[in-house]
């Protein structure tokens, strides 16, 4: 069962899928599921005001516990009276462990049952990051979602290397249980195991006994076929406990934020919608447009005629084009704006569709739109999907 600071409820359950919504009620509000959560990695989304994130209909942000220890320190932000008044963001806060940080950015770092040693990404100082040290900041951050320290393992590795990660993150998930002790923030598990269908039963099995409202699922979306991701996420659903959200993490094209929530999951993140924005790409209802391309520089359409957000009903792909091709931060903070507001309005629909009982026939219908086959190679495709 959830602490009494936090509750997960189900809403509905969808008669054709089993898809769910649901309501979960945290110190900073109640956050309706499914739901995807824009990244501000460094106490911030990047180029957006936390108003214009709210104004689009985001109800929870996620930032990174590693960017935050490097800089500008937690117990900076700890003095400045914790995240939510730091960056003037009033609505629920969820902080990654800082683990992926540890393992992906930093130029040498040496794994043991203890911890992590490694280098900083900035300027190569040594650091050492141990499950009880991951708490610490978070706590000190106090996000209300924190996240277990765990190890992900590449993908591709053998299946001897995913059971030692696995090893390893349940005794640091026990860890990182018996340490925190900070009232108002939600403890959430990590299910590992690469690949292998085996190990993620085991590790959702060993995890489920830690989750006290919520799990996540980590180490997907990481390079893997698409279809391997779906198969994976088949098979730890009967495994789910039903009265808490599970958050999927590091999603965030629109194909797999619908697969993801036809296979049961209620949280998705991802800096895909921010980071292609800066680069000029755009998420439309008639799939990926890319700004910058000279078939837009007289082009007075907007940039998605079903899109009813500020950057569509003010601005022309023309106008757009010339921001982009300018290096003008103008062209990043409107199309980042428009993706956000873009996956917010997806998602809403996908509640919509729950409700109604007819989240079958739209996810039927969505995958039949350019909108979700531009985001899928052909290497992604087989049978279940």
């Amino acid at each position: 069962m959830c602490e009494s600071k936090f509750k997960f409820e189900e809403v509905h359950i969808c008669k054709q899928t089993g898809a769910r919504v649901g309501k979960f009620y945290t110190p900073h509000g109640v956050i309706e599921t499914p739901v995807f959560m824009p990244v501000g990695t460094q106490a911030t989304v990047k180029t957006l005001a936390p108003y214009e994130i709210e104004e689009l209909g985001a109800q929870i942000i996620l930032s990174n516990t590693y960017h935050l220890y490097m800089r500008p320190g937690e117990k900076t932000v700890e003095h400045c009276g914790g995240l939510h008044e730091f960056m003037d963001w009033h609505k629920p806060i969820l902080t990654d462990s800082g683990g992926f940080q540890v393992f992906s950015l930093s130029r040498l770092n040496k794994i043991t049952d203890d911890g992590v040693e490694f280098n900083s990404h900035l300027d190569g100082s040594l650091h050492f990051f141990t499950p009880e040290k991951s708490i610490d900041i978070q706590n000190a951050l106090g996000s209300d979602i924190i996240m277990a320290f765990d190890e992900c393992s590449a993908a591709g590795c053998d299946k001897k290397y995913a059971q030692s990660a696995l090893d390893r993150t349940l005794k640091w998930l026990e860890r990182c249980y018996a340490h925190h002790k900070r009232d108002g923030q939600m403890l959430f598990p990590i299910i590992q195991g690469n690949m292998f269908d085996d190990l993620r039963i085991m590790s959702a099995k060993e995890s489920v006994q830690f989750a006290k409202c919520g799990i996540a699922i980590g180490g997907l979306s990481v390079g893997e076929p698409k279809h391997v991701m779906y198969r994976i996420l088949d098979t730890l659903r009967p495994y789910y406990p039903s009265d808490m959200p599970r958050y999927l993490m590091g999603v965030g094209s629109p194909d797999c934020l619908v697969e993801g929530v036809f296979r049961g999951i209620d949280m998705f993140d991802c800096v895909l919608p921010t980071r292609t924005a800066r680069n000029g790409l755009a998420f439309t209802h008639g799939g990926k447009l890319t700004v910058r391309n000279a078939a837009y520089k007289e082009d007075l359409s907007p940039l998605d005629p079903e899109c009813d957000c500020y950057t569509c009903t003010h601005f022309s792909r023309s106008y757009l084009r010339h921001l982009v091709n300018t290096g003008e931060v103008l062209g990043a903070r409107l199309i980042s704006y428009h993706n956000l507001y873009y996956l917010t309005r997806l998602m809403e629909n996908v509640r919509n569709a729950i409700k109604n009982d007819r989240f079958g026939d739209f996810v039927d219908e969505f995958r039949t739109r350019k909108e979700y086959t531009d985001n899928v190679k052909p290497t992604d495709i087989e049978n279940e999907v």
